[in-house]
């Protein structure tokens, strides 16, 4: 029987941005899964606060030099990886020099949102989806972690879902209490069409909240998990009117397990209703 795989999509890792909850389920997670059996692809964007030469990354050249088109301009896609060298883990970071060269991660040192956080989200998800590809690595589960991952449930149900590669791909969004105040911009919804996707599909990002965005992701994904202790009762209500499997936020020194469990339920599932 084959290792069951898990492609790790994240906002945030722990040690390349500082410690919360997001980026240390996101650094031991995939090592914890990875020392139970299965294999494992982990990708984070690569913000320019993130120091190249500590950390060791390197440009990865036979990935890199792909156009991704946002909002109908071309912006190369630049692929670098880095090892976490206790966990035996390679970290690929999504890189672009118009998106991600900042020294900031979402707002600027003064807290003020970066206006192209919508189509930096965009060009993160179809980044990663592009470089699995050329990787030909088919990912069994994709576990996508933060807001900036919030699309890449749609992504996979209505523009990748012809590709052979992710055909039999289940998505597990998981949901946390980082925010965001106020709205993305507008046009999201509209950037997001050109891609081919419906209006229908886009129209809670009509309205760009964290709320909205959160039930977009939940809508389209096929398993859930809360990855908070505390989420808004805006967003409880639509975790159990989606009607899905959801694991509830684990915590102590059982929760890779748990989370090792739920995946195989996950798969579990779609192998019974296929048959």
């Amino acid at each position: 029987m084959k290792k069951a795989r898990v492609l790790y999509v994240s906002q945030e890792i722990n040690p390349y941005l500082p410690e919360n909850h997001l980026s240390t389920t996101a650094r031991h997670l995939p090592q914890g899964i990875q020392e139970r059996g299965k294999e494992i692809r982990t990708f984070m964007p690569r913000y320019g606060c993130i120091n190249e030469r500590r950390h060791q990354l390197h440009e990865v050249i036979r990935l890199s030099g792909m156009n991704l088109i946002v909002n109908d301009t071309d912006h190369p896609l630049i692929i670098k990886v880095a090892s976490i060298q206790p966990a035996r883990m390679q970290v690929y970071f999504i890189d672009n020099e118009e998106y991600f060269q900042r020294k900031t991660v979402v707002a600027d040192n003064d807290g003020k949102w970066h206006p192209d956080n919508d189509e930096r989200s965009i060009f993160f998800c179809r980044g990663v989806l592009e470089t699995v590809k050329k990787l030909g690595w088919a990912p069994d589960i994709i576990h996508c972690h933060g807001w900036m991952t919030g699309v890449m449930p749609l992504y996979l149900k209505k523009i990748f879902n012809d590709d052979p590669l992710f055909a039999d791909s289940k998505v597990i969004y998981s949901v946390y209490d980082n925010g965001f105040d106020g709205t993305m911009d507008p046009n999201w919804s509209n950037k997001i069409m050109f891609d081919g996707v419906d209006a229908k599909d886009v129209e809670l990002l009509k309205n760009p909240t964290f709320e909205n965005l959160t039930k977009l992701a939940i809508e389209y994904s096929d398993a859930l998990v809360i990855g908070s202790p505390n989420i808004s009762d805006e967003t409880r209500k639509a975790l159990e009117a989606a009607g899905k499997p959801i694991l509830e936020y684990q915590e102590g020194e059982g929760y890779i397990d748990a989370y090792s469990e739920f995946y195989d339920e996950v798969l579990e599932e779609t192998t019974i209703l296929a048959n």
